[in-house]
Formats: structure tokens, C-alpha cells, sequence
């Protein structure tokens, strides 16, 4: 049987990590309440943790902006090193001739 997924508005996750942070419940129960599993509720709060001022969707951005840059490095060395290539040959092809 095939887990279905649940998406959540961002309000809603919000008033989780709330709820969590007031501190009147434990985490585990907070979840259990809300009908949530315990660790995607500690996910939602280590999110909004890591950078409170963007809120709780804050590091999953900043988690694609960091995939993007790594490609993005990935491919500039890549073409760094296929420029090297073309430099030395055509500097090869520039001496034999003379």
C-alpha cells in the first residue's frame, strides 16, 4: 500500500513550529494532536530555527538555491578546463606551423 503525501500550507506549518515553540506541549504531542508525524514537525521547527527571519519555507529554498550553485560551479570548472584544452591546442597547432 502506497504512502500517500500531505502538502501543507505555509500557514499552517507556521502555527505548528508556534505551537511548538510556546513550549506548553511536548513536540511529540503537538504532532500527535495535529495529525502529523513527529518528524516532520521537528523538520518544520529545525527550518524555521536555522533562519527565523524568512519563516519555515525558508531552508528548503535555500536548499534549491544551493543545488542550482553547485551545478552552476559544476559546469564553470567543467568549461574551465575544456578552455585549458583549446588553449594548449591551439597553441600546439600555432607552432607546428611555423
Amino acid at each position: 500500500m502506497a504512502r500517500q503525501l500531505r502538502h501543507y500550507s505555509t500557514e499552517y506549518k507556521a502555527e505548528a513550529v508556534k505551537m511548538v515553540l510556546q513550549g506548553k506541549q511536548s513536540q511529540n504531542q503537538i504532532a500527535q494532536e495535529l495529525g502529523i508525524s513527529a518528524t516532520t514537525l521537528c523538520t518544520w521547527v529545525q527550518r524555521y530555527k536555522a533562519n527565523p527571519e524568512q519563516g519555515i519555507e525558508s531552508s528548503q529554498v535555500q536548499s534549491i538555491a544551493d543545488l542550482e550553485f553547485r551545478k552552476l560551479q559544476r559546469k564553470y570548472k567543467e568549461l574551465e578546463e575544456e578552455n585549458a584544452i583549446l588553449k594548449k591546442a591551439a597553441a600546439y597547432f600555432a607552432r607546428n606551423q611555423k
